[in-house]
């Protein structure tokens, strides 16, 4: 049931206004058919059917047909009968009815139950008359009633304002509903941007259900923002105080002569700093960085002619658009995957996918790759892998992917492993939301 249900908001709610107005009309039509049109029409019938009993009667007490006709015609325009004596050419000789007669039935069944004589009934005639032709002990008589003595008026129009006045009711509840609604979807919005790293404005609206559910959405998004400034404010003093004391070693071994301990010791320093760099990099993730509209596709063809000549832009998929990101952010994801990738590739690809609804930047070497149940963990900050992919080789401390991925979240989109067919090593693709 579930791939016949619609999945917008819009249409489920819809769904569920419109079912019950079918229903209900359905079941009152049915009901008001069977039960009161059907008995009225029985009624009616069997009204007329005593008055042309009565009429051949007389016809049946009458010698001729002259006298029958003196006699019984006018006492059938007395009822409202047009009797025919005989029968002329224009009497029917079967029953006839319309398609979408819904009494018709009735009125057929009705009338050869009370009168055994009746013969044919046609109710066909676009002036509303009933034409019978009835066996009489003078021969055929025909017989002409108008229809509206045997039923009441064809329901048709009943039908037709029941449904124009649903429709009328479900367009109108549609835009109530669609009132009530628009600031669900208002509020979905605003947080699927704020998941992509960007805050649009918003202002609860609707019911007050909707409009506690947007006030706290915006609290929350306030005290997301304040302790995003509160650690990137703290961290850039924690910045500031370890470089100093860093610089100040630094410096000191500069003076010492040089010897292996000394070289030893500048390299270490080299290192923490790498590793300072590198955490306050992953901590920050550049929160504070605004988005705006980029070419991703210069972005990218700039980090790549940067990157040697081991690494080539392979190509671009689908039409290039602006892609609202954080320039900054995204091009240190790049630089991250790309510099993964040149240490352990000799050859590194980049190519770039433009989707619907999302960019792809996918990053190829020719390395060893990582195994297929050890992706996930290389993603994890300070992970360190044994054997030939470990992210520490080469004095890294394990936080490329992870600040890569991280970005790609902040983006609204993912950062994915996997082997690449074409070189054969790893292929990091980083999705971000369009």
């Amino acid at each position: 049931m579930q791939r016949f249900l619609p999945r917008g908001l819009y249409w489920r709610a819809a769904l569920i206004l419109i079912v019950p107005i079918v229903t209900i009309q359905l079941v009152f039509s049915t009901e008001f058919i069977q039960r009161f049109y059907e008995d009225v029409t029985d009624q009616m019938t069997q009204g007329v059917a005593i008055d042309l009993r009565f009429l051949m009667d007389e016809i049946a007490a009458s010698d001729t047909i002259e006298e029958a006709r003196t006699r019984v015609v006018p006492l059938g325009a007395a009822l409202e009968i047009t009797l025919a004596i005989p029968a002329g050419p224009d009497a029917p000789m079967a029953d006839r009815m319309g398609v979408i007669d819904l009494s018709g039935d009735r009125i057929i069944s009705t009338l050869r139950t009370a009168l055994p004589s009746v013969v044919a009934v046609d109710l066909t005639d676009e002036d509303r008359e009933v034409h019978l032709r009835l066996d009489s002990a003078l021969g055929p008589v025909g017989a002409t009633v108008n229809r509206s003595r045997m039923s009441a008026r064809n329901p048709h129009q009943l039908l037709v304002l029941m449904v124009v006045t649903s429709i009328l009711m479900t367009v109108i509840a549609y835009f109530f509903l669609r009132r009530q609604l628009r600031p669900i979807t208002k509020l979905a919005q605003a947080a699927e941007e704020f998941g992509k790293g960007r805050a649009v404005s918003y202002k609860p609206r609707g019911a007050q259900e909707v409009r506690a559910a947007g006030r706290a959405f915006l609290d929350m998004r306030g005290r997301i923002e304040r302790q995003i400034e509160q650690r990137t404010l703290m961290l850039s003093g924690v910045s500031h105080d370890l470089r100093t004391p860093l610089t100040r070693l630094r410096l000191g071994l500069s003076l010492m002569p040089e010897d292996a301990e000394v070289l030893a010791l500048q390299e270490d320093v080299g290192q923490m700093e790498r590793m300072v760099d590198e955490f306050l990099a992953f901590v920050r993730g550049d929160a504070m960085e605004g988005s705006a509209p980029t070419d991703a596709v210069a972005l990218v063809r700039g980090i790549v002619e940067r990157s040697g000549p081991a690494v080539r832009l392979s190509g671009v998929v689908g039409k290039p658009a602006p892609v609202e990101m954080r320039p900054q952010a995204v091009a240190r994801a790049v630089e991250n995957l790309i510099s993964n990738a040149r240490r352990y590739g000799t050859q590194v690809e980049v190519d770039l996918g433009f989707r619907e609804g999302s960019l792809r930047i996918s990053v190829e070497d020719d390395g060893p790759g990582i195994p297929e149940d050890r992706r996930d963990e290389a993603l994890r900050p300070f992970t360190r892998l044994d054997g030939a992919r470990d992210p520490n080789r080469g004095g890294g401390v394990g936080l490329g992917l992870s600040i890569a991925s991280d970005i790609a979240l902040s983006h609204g989109g993912a950062l994915r492993l996997g082997r690449s067919d074409h070189l054969g090593g790893l292929k990091a693709e980083l999705s971000l939301a369009r």
